[in-house]
């Protein structure tokens, strides 16, 4: 529902910098509870005015923000680590910086601060308190390993060696390697293959689409890709929306800055998504918060639109077609329904005065009124506010054998509205020439996609449902 794997997909910034703040949080917390009891109760938590009179209101703000700070700008960590080490460089460490930054900053302000045995009783409670919290985060974080939800879904490609070498390798830990596709397999090699390897296991001539899809990949990487992108292989997997990273072998040197996982691998990331991390994490909590407000001020615009279907051609009332989402995974979207039945054909694409409209569908169509519904698709997960928009799975497969680049559209969750729609690309696509441009505008998108871009179409969006007069 939160596509909480797309988070994690590239690395697990999200979740440590999540963590740096709820540390942050607990740190205020802590000073302003041990502030507040060591002198009065329980029941005097709520007096502010006590703590803004004690000894440590100042230091409660300069240690919180100066953790924060240490944590989102000195920190440059990947991928989460469980072990004692980690919490002495990254919990108690950055705390106790933050603790010399605080008394120069009292220094130069000649701001009062006593360090008595308060304030040492005090050093040692935060200090076991963010060991508390950093042992609950390393439960939760194999929580999550477990389900299978901060793991990555990789196909491997490659050599029968390569792949193993893989395989033993310590990338098991942190990624779920869901099949293969071995480049070298020879028919009287299958069985003994099979014996080694426990997934699933493919022929570089077997359908690409079909695999991406059953096995619900995230991630390709492709094994000492000099050697591969000469096969026809690498040509039809790069067309696809699915993060593709190639993994060079027995390298030590990195070209990115970063080793993966910490091991000597030369990479290069071939397609990789923006969507992923922190970015993508306020971009689902935006969705979800803007989704239940937009259900409940439209849900008597809804009503009334469903009245009047039921009145005019009787149930039902929804309209659902399977549509293509992120990394091609079907999903059912859901419209209000503005055709007649007896006329119904969810292949045909509706155009500016189709004979097939309701009375009410023409109404309900003009002002989007019709796609209100897909707000539940966004709560449920399968779409976003803003993205490119989801296309009938069999518009997906004859535009794709057009257009090399038109399946690049899914490397995010579609979208209600989006950067083409709000460039005048909105509608049906009659020709081949209109669905290429609004392509073009989605892999713009895809390409610069930000927090603000997102709602700046949103905004943009609103006042084209108000100005915008076609079908």
């Amino acid at each position: 529902m939160f596509r909480l794997e797309k988070v994690f997909q590239n690395d697990d910034s999200g979740f440590i910098h999540f963590i740096s703040l709820i540390k942050a949080i607990v740190i205020f917390l802590a000073i302003y509870t041990f502030t507040i009891l060591k002198t009065h109760t329980v029941y005097d938590l709520l007096s502010i005015n006590i703590f803004k009179n004690s000894n440590f209101y100042y230091y409660s703000i300069c240690i919180t923000v100066s953790y924060l700070v240490i944590s989102y700008s000195i920190k440059n960590i990947r991928y989460y680590k469980i072990n004692f080490l980690s919490f002495l460089k990254d919990d108690f460490l950055s705390f106790l910086i933050a603790n010399l930054i605080s008394f120069s900053i009292f220094f130069i302000f000649e701001i009062n601060f006593l360090l008595n045995v308060d304030y040492l009783k005090l050093f040692i409670i935060i200090t076991m308190v963010l060991f508390i919290i950093h042992s609950y985060f390393n439960f939760l974080y194999n929580r999550l390993i477990e389900k299978n939800i901060i793991q990555k879904n990789v196909l491997l490609v490659g050599n029968y060696s390569e792949i193993k070498q893989i395989l033993n390798d310590k990338f098991n830990k942190i990624f779920v390697f869901k099949c293969c596709i071995i480049l070298d397999l020879s028919s009287e090699k299958l069985k003994f293959v099979r014996s080694e390897i426990k997934f699933p296991i493919f022929k570089p001539d077997e359908d690409i689409r079909s695999i991406l899809e059953y096995h619900s990949l995230g991630q390709i990487w492709i094994l000492n890709g000099d050697e591969k992108k000469k096969l026809k292989i690498f040509e039809n997997i790069i067309k696809f929306s699915v993060d593709t990273l190639n993994i060079y072998l027995n390298k030590s040197i990195n070209l990115k800055g970063e080793n993966l996982l910490g091991n000597k691998y030369e990479y290069d990331f071939y397609e990789w998504s923006r969507f992923f991390g922190v970015n993508l994490f306020l971009k689902i909590l935006m969705d979800k918060i803007l989704s239940i407000i937009f259900i409940i001020l439209a849900s008597p615009l809804l009503i009334l639109s469903c009245i009047f279907i039921y009145f005019e051609d009787g149930f039902p009332l929804l309209f659902t077609q399977n549509r293509t989402g992120w990394d091609g995974r079907r999903f059912k979207i859901y419209k209000l329904r503005s055709l007649k039945k007896e006329s119904f054909d969810k292949t045909k694409q509706v155009t500016k005065d189709d004979k097939r409209l309701l009375k009410v569908g023409k109404f309900i169509r003009r002002y989007s009124i019709d796609e209100m519904p897909q707000f539940f698709n966004v709560l449920y997960g399968d779409m976003s506010i803003v993205g490119p928009r989801p296309h009938m799975v069999e518009h997906d497969i004859h535009y794709s054998s057009l257009f090399t680049n038109f399946l690049k559209r899914h490397k995010c969750n579609p979208g209600l509205t989006g950067w083409a729609q709000v460039n005048g690309l909105r509608g049906a696509t009659p020709k081949a020439e209109i669905m290429k441009r609004r392509m073009e505008f989605d892999l713009w998108y895809l390409n610069n996609w930000n927090i603000l871009l997102d709602i700046y179409i949103i905004f943009k969006t609103v006042y084209a449902l108000f100005k915008y007069k076609g079908d």
